[in-house]
């Protein structure tokens, strides 16, 4: 059977993504948006970045609720050592999948779980990196265009939604953990539950 949890789980992220992922554990949690400067730094690499964003998101809901575990995560994709962001229209979508088509694409996926308890039975700040290789089909200009319009997947990073229509346009997905991709590790971020002694199921 599925055990109660005997503390405070936050979700530090406005994405539907993860919250649908986090979803899968079926454990209570909560999900409260934390006010950050996503900028990169000039002198920080794409995996720096995701992982300072990570620690960032979880470290600023912890300060508003002590004694929670918080969960953050950040996700940044790179085409030769460049940062991909999220398009946010149709004609940066297009740009980026120009770029990207034939090539491939690496993920970061970082994540943080910062245990805000006095007496903790793990460790209270938890942090990792899951890569994640994406190759794009080489696809002419239509294809890609009618893709964004169905789709409009602007809010996502790399333009494509491999949980959904984006798939299509995917050659070839490489991962240690399969839901990186769309951005919450779920096995990297169940080890460190287990690690925090958070309980997913109980025998009847």
């Amino acid at each position: 059977m599925i055990s109660k949890l005997p503390l405070r789980l936050i979700l530090a992220s406005s994405s539907r993504y993860r919250h649908e992922l986090l979803s899968r554990l079926q454990l209570p949690f909560e999900v409260l948006i934390p006010d950050i400067d996503e900028t990169p730094l000039a002198s920080e690499t794409p995996k720096m970045t995701a992982l300072r964003l990570a620690r960032a998101k979880a470290q600023a809901i912890a300060a508003l609720a002590p004694g929670a575990l918080v969960i953050g995560s950040d996700q940044v994709a790179t085409l030769d050592d460049m940062q991909i962001g999220k398009p946010g229209n149709y004609e940066n979508a297009l740009l980026q999948l120009q770029k990207m088509r034939g090539r491939r694409v690496i993920f970061h996926t970082a994540l943080c779980l910062w245990d805000g308890r006095q007496n903790t039975l793990g460790n209270q700040v938890q942090v990792e990196n899951v890569q994640t290789f994406v190759t794009f089909r080489n696809l002419p200009d239509t294809e890609l265009s009618a893709y964004l319009y169905i789709e409009r997947p602007y809010d996502c990073a790399g333009s494509a939604k491999n949980e959904g229509l984006g798939i299509t346009i995917i050659e070839k997905i490489e991962s240690a953990d399969p839901t990186a991709l769309t951005g919450l590790p779920l096995i990297a971020l169940t080890t460190m539950l287990r690690r925090a002694g958070v309980p997913f199921y109980t025998s009847a």
